[in-house]
């Protein structure tokens, strides 16, 4: 069982309309880049690096360097978490 604190860190984490349609299509497209992603949501780059900064330190994203590009990927705690959400 989770700690309250180590549960606040998730859910700040995912605390922003953007950052959930983030994981979303994370969840759909696995191991997508950056700008993909900015691309799918029609939303500024930097926006979205900033957006998937937090969602990793949050522990809800795992990042995989390939050269220039980062491809991204849900944790096991971003993936229950969308679970979660499609509950909720």
């Amino acid at each position: 069982m989770k700690t309250s604190k180590q549960l606040e860190r998730y859910f700040k984490g995912a605390a922003n309309h953007r950052r959930l349609d983030i994981l979303r299509l994370i969840a759909k497209n696995s191991g997508v880049t950056l700008e993909s992603i900015a691309q799918m949501l029609d939303c500024n780059i930097k926006t979205i690096s900033e957006h998937t900064r937090r969602l990793t330190q949050a522990g809800l994203l795992n990042k995989k360097y390939q050269g220039r590009q980062v491809a991204h990927f849900l944790s096991p705690y971003g993936k229950r978490f969308v679970e979660f959400a499609k509950t909720f």
